[in-house]
């Protein structure tokens, strides 16, 4: 009897476990250690680190929040929360804000995926030309962050900014050298981020997504192709209740925004900007447009991806004379192209050897053996730039035409 009396005590609940229990359940906060002064499993969703792991390892920049997250909970016997620092402990930012409930902290993990950490290591030096964007991003962004005494009161710095033009131009490298100057946390979002089968669930992301940059601020929220996910609204009276309640939702998040002194900033790229719904525009104050390469900007994008190679002088000049109406990924697929050449004559010799082989000896090649590929030629080029077209210079003078209705220009 005094066996089983000792059992029955043992597993008898007290007030504290039911109510860890119950919180742990139903979204309550969750305590860091659990009563043995251990670390449990459920406090290290809530309390883990954002950037290093505990055992000081530091990741690549391209390396998403939520994974660092998820490695440091597998590898890690130090308390949630705190990185060891020799003879310290310093106590970071969790991962995720205080949330009402277990439903939204999942959209917040989730979401959380699709941050990248810290910077996503693009330089301005790395974008060729596109000079008058990169000063009007500077100025948007990059100033009041690095200089925000004098972005006070009216000045406050623009809270939505829109990146327009044709495709491959850039825009989201800009979004993302922005994010690397400023040394904020880059929400890199698109429609399959925040948009659910679930009733309700798409709205509830929009609000997660506004609390987590506002939780990391400074912080950039991208959203790529933002045409997607708010066109126009209501037009034909055929949009669907559930498109309609996200456009809502977004619109009166990003409206909080701007009467907020967070750094918190929507940077949003599209195609086709005269696609996006009136009150976006209004929110989105900064419209810039990102324009189809200059000749300079050409010319140094040919110097960059075809080297000299010392065989024979490539004609960089004739390359930017006729590339005009390219784009920038139009100028990497001739650089492609051009490359593929000597690789193309290369492959048709080793064909040609491995035919001369015994027939139990093809088919087997050690990598040791294959030679080195040959340098590109002048010839190769032109071929390059018969075979490879430009994919968006007829849409220019229509891109000019919005600029210059709701675009922001440069002038002194």
């Amino acid at each position: 009897m005094a066996g089983e009396d000792d059992a029955a005590a043992a597993t008898r609940w007290t007030f504290q476990d039911f109510k860890r229990f119950y919180d742990s359940t139903f979204g309550r906060k969750k305590e860091s250690k659990s009563r043995n002064g251990e670390a449990s499993d459920a406090a290290l969703k809530n309390e883990s680190t954002l950037g290093t792991a505990a055992n000081g390892t530091a990741h690549g920049p391209e390396l998403a929040i939520y994974e660092q997250f998820r490695l440091q909970q597998s590898g890690s016997s130090s308390a949630p929360g705190a990185v060891p620092n020799r003879n310290m402990v310093t106590v970071q930012k969790p991962l995720l804000p205080p949330l009402e409930s277990a439903e939204m902290r999942n959209l917040a993990e989730s979401i959380a995926r699709d941050i990248i950490r810290g910077n996503p290591d693009i330089k301005w030096e790395s974008i060729k030309g596109l000079e008058q964007a990169k000063c009007l991003l500077k100025e948007a962004v990059v100033m009041p962050i690095k200089y925000p005494k004098y972005f006070r009161g009216l000045l406050s710095p623009w809270k939505g900014i829109l990146l327009f033009g044709p495709p491959g131009t850039g825009k989201t490298m800009l979004a993302k050298a922005v994010a690397t100057e400023c040394k904020t946390t880059f929400f890199n979002i698109s429609a399959s981020s925040v948009v659910s089968k679930w009733r309700g669930d798409s709205e509830k992301s929009i609000k997660v997504l506004f609390e987590l940059a506002r939780h990391h601020a400074p912080s950039t929220i991208f959203l790529d192709e933002i045409d997607a996910i708010i066109s126009h609204r209501g037009e034909g009276r055929s949009e669907h209740e559930a498109s309609r309640r996200l456009k809502t939702e977004l619109l009166i998040q990003m409206d909080g925004l701007m009467q907020t002194d967070e750094l918190v900033f929507v940077l949003a790229a599209t195609n086709l900007p005269w696609e996006l719904d009136a009150a976006m525009l209004r929110r989105l104050e900064k419209r810039i447009l990102v324009p189809l390469p200059e000749p300079e900007a050409r010319k140094a994008m040919f110097e960059e991806l075809i080297p000299q190679s010392g065989v024979e002088e490539l004609p960089y000049d004739i390359l930017m004379e006729r590339t005009e109406g390219y784009s920038g990924s139009d100028i990497r697929l001739v650089c492609k192209e051009a490359a593929m050449q000597p690789l193309r004559r290369l492959m048709a010799q080793l064909e040609e050897q491995q035919k001369e082989l015994p027939e139990e000896q093809q088919g087997v090649v050690h990598e040791e053996e294959l030679p080195k590929v040959g340098p590109i030629t002048a010839s190769d080029i032109e071929i390059a730039l018969r075979n490879t077209r430009p994919s968006a210079h007829l849409d220019a003078p229509r891109y000019e035409k919005f600029n210059a209705d709701y675009g922001s220009q440069l002038r002194h």
